[in-house]
């Protein structure tokens, strides 16, 4: 017969800003650590005197006697949240508005209709930083929640934008990055998921291309063809078109289960 005792000198603590219990207990009856560990996993209370069970260690002392411990620990249960505006690099070719054009004596600017950097028949472009805001969210999920089915969820989310409104932003607005988690003792996992934002625009103008929408993780391209200016007696490039692209699979983020 396999028994499991509480041990006299037990329930040991130590009282602080970290404050620890430790129970132990005797296993007799088995060789078998597997048996030992579950037997304790099941006999040992999941709480006690407010903490949580955090780890549990078994030491064989032969014969079948096993001499078990287990570990209690505060609570860490907040989420916790960070976050950065550091911004994003983009390479745009068309600007929004071409504040001066200052021809060298002699000569007429031409108007290259916001095209940047245009040299005989290319256009060179810019990279330009623009809003990107970067946050994490740390969760304490219970360990029943974290699944295989979960972690396959999290997992075909990645790289995916926000089909619906989440954390305050709009549908189309946030990319999720990816998750990374560990499990905490017996109760629970630490998850820190990862995400940039980027923020949906309405009305652009681009040359004379007006009134173009775009959700924030859309891609923005212009074409352009060839044209001439002529008062300048100039060939130019002309922004003729502006596609918006989807590039991003939409994803419904309540899949993540740290609410929307």
């Amino acid at each position: 017969m396999i028994t499991i005792d509480e041990k006299f000198d037990s329930r040991a603590a130590t009282e602080s800003e970290s404050p620890l219990t430790e129970l132990l207990f005797v296993v007799q009856g088995t060789d078998n650590d597997v048996t030992v560990k579950n037997l304790l996993a099941a006999t040992s209370p999941a709480i006690y005197s407010g903490l949580k069970r955090d780890s549990f260690s078994i030491k064989h002392l032969g014969g079948g006697v096993w001499d078990c411990s287990v570990q209690y620990t505060k609570f860490e249960s907040d989420s916790q949240f960070t976050f950065d505006t550091g911004g994003g690099t983009q390479h745009i070719s068309q600007s929004l508005q071409t504040v001066g054009a200052y021809p060298a004596p002699g000569e007429i600017a031409a108007n290259f209709w916001g095209a940047i950097g245009v040299n005989q028949d290319q256009i060179d472009g810019t990279d330009i930083t623009v809003p990107v805001f970067n946050f994490t969210e740390t969760h304490y999920i219970n360990s029943a929640l974290v699944t295989g089915a979960y972690k396959q969820a999290l997992f075909l989310l990645t790289g995916r934008v926000n089909g619906g409104g989440f954390k305050g932003f709009a549908a189309g607005e946030v990319l999720f990055l990816g998750a990374s988690g560990a499990k905490r003792g017996f109760e629970d996992w630490e998850i820190t998921f990862r995400f940039a934002a980027s923020p949906n625009v309405t009305g652009l103008s681009l040359g004379n291309i007006v009134g173009i929408n775009k959700q924030g993780w859309h891609y923005l391209w212009v074409r352009f063809d060839d044209d001439e200016d002529t008062t300048a007696k100039t060939l130019i490039k002309k922004p003729i078109a502006a596609y918006v692209e989807r590039v991003y699979e939409y994803g419904d983020f309540s899949a993540l289960g740290i609410g929307v």
